[in-house]
């Protein structure tokens, strides 16, 4: 006993104790900046990711990275978010995950839900329309293509050095770009592992399986990975019931975004039509105000899922706000704690190695055929809009420069070639 009355083990106890609250403060405040200049899209937003957890902090690997990348894109849900879920849970477990969660989707789900709230008071649905054609904007945009070709060229060179996942990535890409579907990008990552299996040698992809630094292990116990995945289904079932049974707003809207969480593949833009059959065809957001919110969330950064906040205050003020955000990404929690220990367990199996290795190349496929279409389709639209990207490609890899600082810098540059088109 030491001269405060700790025993030794309560001052272990107690180091421990700070030790993960500081850690699940550094996941908070690296995710909160994430959240504040992630713009994009989900495609652009695992190139921010990867930039930061990858190349800056080093919390994993390339390798490791793009396992979690092929097992979120393998379920429901905003496959971006779900990344920076499990990497959170992996270095502080379910909490982690939380902190994650909370920094990277606060920003953007605050913004909409205060322009929901001045939809309601102003009826300034035409306000968030205009919001897409400001220069900013589309700055924002366009340096959205030099991080996820920034992303593309570090993730190929790691995970494509053969000719073989070379090849299997190109394949991914044209495949996934043929058919533009959510379906087709789950294909493309179990026909991609079946090709690594089939096509790669163990000894050549065995240095693939160092794991992610520093991480809590297990990140989530089997037992409690079990009660999320019953309670996913559980409410999944039992939510429909209960709105039915108790018909109030708040149940329903619950319900509603619950199951848009939980049963749109592929994340994103993907979720828009469920949403707009779910809101504007029971009458509860009109058209125009569905419309006004979706050109809003173009504008912020971050999930697009965040949306949800944005038409449950439209709804019923910023409290159904708040509940529509937090039922539309619950599904994603319960499904990561779930399948997280599982699927760590698979990747560091020897015989799976080679599987995981074509599945790692069909993700580098999936991120090419995203480049194009949308970020590059959407953002390059003039021979300055390319000088543009490219200046923010060359900040992020010759200059190192941040990616917040890229953000800011390409903004600027897309209000001066606003600026040069008015005049010309």
């Amino acid at each position: 006993m030491n001269s405060s009355g700790l025993t030794r083990d309560d001052s272990r106890a107690a180091g421990f104790a700070a030790a993960g609250y500081r850690r699940l403060l550094e996941l908070l405040l690296v995710a909160l900046r994430l959240g504040l200049t992630s713009f994009g899209g989900p495609v652009a937003h695992l190139g921010y990711f990867r930039e930061e957890y990858v190349v800056r902090r080093r919390w994993l690997d390339d390798a490791a990275y793009a396992d979690l990348v092929a097992l979120c894109q393998l379920l429901p849900g905003p496959a971006s978010s779900q990344v920076g879920m499990a990497i959170g849970m992996m270095r502080a477990g379910f909490w982690g995950g939380v902190a994650s969660w909370l920094g990277f989707t606060l920003p953007s789900a605050a913004a909409l839900i205060l322009f929901g709230a001045l939809v309601n008071k102003t009826d300034a649905a035409g306000e968030g329309a205009t919001l897409t054609q400001a220069g900013w904007v589309h700055g924002l945009l366009v340096v959205a293509v030099a991080v996820v070709a920034h992303a593309i060229w570090g993730m190929a060179a790691n995970l494509t050095p053969d000719r073989v996942r070379a090849t299997i990535a190109v394949v991914a890409a044209i495949v996934v770009l043929a058919v533009p579907t959510a379906l087709t990008q789950v294909a493309v990552i179990v026909l991609g592992g079946l090709l690594g299996h089939l096509l790669l040698r163990r000894p050549a992809v065995q240095a693939a399986n160092r794991g992610i630094p520093g991480t809590a292990r297990p990140p989530i116990p089997g037992a409690g990975a079990v009660v999320a995945l019953v309670l996913f289904f559980g409410l999944l079932i039992g939510l429909p019931l209960l709105a039915r049974a108790y018909p109030v707003p708040a149940v329903a809207v619950l319900d509603r975004f619950y199951r848009a969480g939980s049963l749109v593949f592929g994340g994103g833009h993907v979720v828009l039509p469920w949403l707009q059959t779910g809101v504007v065809g029971p009458g509860w957001v009109t058209a125009e105000q569905f419309l006004a919110g979706y050109a809003a969330a173009q504008a912020v950064p971050g999930p697009l899922f965040t949306f949800a906040g944005y038409l449950g205050t439209v709804i019923g003020g910023w409290s159904m706000g708040a509940l529509a955000t937090v039922a539309i990404f619950f599904p994603s929690f319960l499904l990561i704690a779930g399948a997280l220990p599982y699927w760590d367990r698979i990747r560091r199996h020897a015989s799976f190695q080679p599987a995981l290795q074509g599945v790692n190349a069909a993700v580098v496929g999936l991120l090419l055929a995203a480049f194009y279409d949308p970020v590059w389709t959407k953002a390059i639209r003039s021979p300055l809009d390319f000088g543009l990207a490219a200046a923010a490609f060359s900040l992020l890899v010759h200059w190192k420069a941040p990616a917040w600082l890229v953000v800011m810098a390409a903004a600027l540059g897309g209000e001066l070639l606003a600026a040069l088109a008015s005049a010309a």
